[in-house]
């Protein structure tokens, strides 16, 4: 199907209860299930009073930090429990709000991609927006400081979306800029949260996140290097 047609069908058609990829649907529900435990085991209604140091040993175990890429590169430290972290640290969280945003972003972002990518492609696409996330803010973060939350996979699903309505609007003659609105609108709102409560590193792998998304996307979506080829030699 001709990438114009695919994103009329995304941008226009009314579809409301259009399912949710399986993919996005299963990244969600993991997500969900681990805060579930989590914050059950932080009332001691699980595991007792050991439950309730849960989310911090959850942490230690499977959030992502600069020191894995220094372990992997530059000491040969190929550990399964090392490598697990670039895809692990998604799935937890620092509270059910950070999770429960999180969540809200990646369905409907996710729901969108989803009309216009295969499904295959959308898990390609999540799958390397975690990664290559994390090792970018392995590679740039001097701190140790622990990557965690599914913030940096819901901005690849966001450059996604941006890229899709950026080809949108072309085709329509408008403004493509607007199509930056959304992520801008949430870098303002970083902004002024750094601003008020203190900032931490982890707003580079969400940028990296967006970055990857909107990269990778033309290769994705059907026949969407063609359509930037083109456009690119209009201008």
């Amino acid at each position: 199907m001709p990438v114009n047609s695919v994103k009329e069908t995304a941008l226009q058609q009314e579809t409301p209860l259009n399912p949710i990829p399986p993919v996005v649907l299963l990244a969600v529900l993991a997500m969900i299930a681990v805060e579930v435990v989590l914050g059950l085991a932080a009332q001691g209604i699980v595991g007792g009073q050991q439950g309730i140091g849960w989310r911090i040993r959850a942490w230690e175990d499977y959030a992502f930090a600069p020191r894995v890429v220094e372990l992997v590169a530059e000491r040969g430290v190929w550990s399964a429990d090392l490598l697990a972290r670039f895809v692990t640290y998604p799935f937890v969280h620092a509270s059910v709000t950070h999770a429960a945003f999180a969540v809200v972003i990646t369905l409907a972002m996710g729901k969108f991609a989803g009309e216009v990518l295969t499904g295959f492609a959308l898990g390609a696409l999540m799958l390397a927006c975690t990664v290559l996330s994390a090792l970018f803010y392995g590679l740039v973060v001097s701190d140790n400081v622990p990557l965690f939350g599914a913030y940096p996979l819901a901005y690849g699903l966001i450059g996604a979306y941006t890229y899709i309505l950026w080809l949108h609007l072309g085709r329509r003659g408008e403004r493509q800029i607007a199509a930056f609105r959304l992520i801008g609108f949430l870098f303002v709102l970083q902004i002024v949260y750094a601003m008020l409560f203190g900032s931490n590193p982890q707003w580079i792998a969400e940028l990296a996140g967006f970055v990857i998304g909107f990269a990778l996307t033309p290769l994705l979506v059907p026949g969407g290097w063609t359509a930037l080829l083109m456009k690119l030699r209009t201008r």
